[in-house]
C-alpha cells in the first residue's frame, strides 16, 4: 500500500471538516443576520434600544463566561479521562472559542453602555472602579471581573510561552471573574429579580462542579495510596527479616 492511499482517508476528513465549517459559518452568519435584522426592527423608535442591546449583551457574555469556566473545570478534572468524546482537543478548541465569544458580547456589553447617557455608566465609570454614578459598587464588580477575566485569556495565551507553575495559578483567576461578574449581574441589573433564578442555577451549577473538581482524587493521589501500603509493608517485613537473622546468629554463632 503506497503512501497516498494511506494518506488519502486522512484527506478525505480534512476537506470533510472544512466544508462542514464552512457550512456552519455560513449558517450562523444567516442566522445572527436575521435575528440582528428582528432586533433593531422591533427596537427601531425605541429610547431604551441603547440600553436593551447592552443588558442584552451582558446575559448573554455571563452565560459564555458560565459555560466557559464550566468547560475549564471539566478539562482540569481527575475524571476527564472517563468521558473519551468530545476529545481533549475538541474541548480545547470549545473553551478557546467560548472565550472569544464571551469576550466579544462582554465589548459590545460595555461599549453600548458607556455611550448610552440612558443607562449613567459612562466611559470613565466602564474602566475604572467606583467611577460610575449607577450603582458604583455593583459595576465595579463587573470592572474588576473584566480585568480578571482579560489575565485570564491573557495566561492561556502565554500558556506555551510560560511554565505552568506560572501561568496555571494565574490562569485560575477565571473562576473569580465569574463570581464577581455573578455579582455584578444580580446587583447591577434593575431587570436582575427576573433573572434569578438563571444565576442562582448556573451559580449552583459552577459550584458543584468546583467542589467535585477540588474534591475528587486525583491519579497522583491513587498512584500515592498504592504505593505507600507496599512500601511500608515491605520496609515492616523487611525489619522484621533482619531481627530473626540477628536472633538466629547470636544463638547458633552462624552469620547469614
Amino acid at each position: 500500500m503506497s503512501v497516498d492511499q494511506v494518506n488519502r482517508p486522512s484527506r478525505t476528513r480534512r476537506i470533510l471538516r472544512d466544508a462542514l465549517i464552512l457550512v456552519s459559518i455560513v449558517v450562523s452568519s444567516v442566522v445572527s443576520c436575521w435575528l440582528i435584522g428582528t432586533a433593531a426592527t422591533s427596537l427601531s423608535g425605541n429610547r431604551n434600544a441603547p440600553w436593551i442591546v447592552g443588558r442584552a449583551a451582558g446575559i448573554t457574555s455571563y452565560l459564555l463566561l458560565v459555560a466557559l469556566v464550566a468547560l475549564g473545570l471539566v478539562l482540569s478534572h481527575p475524571w476527564r479521562s472517563r468521558v473519551r468524546r468530545p476529545s481533549t482537543t475538541t474541548r480545547i478548541r470549545a473553551h478557546v472559542t467560548l472565550s472569544v465569544f464571551a469576550l466579544a458580547f462582554t465589548v459590545l456589553h460595555v461599549v453600548v453602555l458607556a455611550t448610552d447617557s440612558y443607562a449613567g455608566v459612562g466611559i470613565f465609570g466602564s474602566l475604572v472602579p467606583m467611577g460610575s454614578t449607577y450603582r458604583p459598587v455593583p459595576v465595579t464588580l463587573g470592572v474588576v471581573g473584566l480585568y480578571a477575566g482579560l489575565l485570564a485569556g491573557l495566561t492561556a495565551a502565554m500558556a506555551g510561552r510560560l511554565i505552568g507553575r506560572v501561568w496555571w495559578p494565574i490562569h485560575k483567576v477565571a473562576a473569580v471573574s465569574l463570581v464577581l461578574v455573578w455579582g455584578h449581574g444580580i446587583l447591577a441589573g434593575s431587570d436582575s429579580p427576573a433573572l434569578m433564578t438563571l444565576y442562582i442555577a448556573s451559580g449552583a451549577l459552577v459550584t458543584a462542579l468546583a467542589v467535585s473538581r477540588y474534591v475528587a482524587r486525583t491519579p497522583s493521589d491513587l498512584v500515592d495510596d498504592l504505593t505507600s501500603e507496599p512500601v511500608a509493608a515491605a520496609a515492616y517485613s523487611r525489619t522484621e527479616y533482619t531481627s530473626t537473622e540477628r536472633a538466629l546468629e547470636s544463638r547458633t554463632g552462624v552469620r547469614r
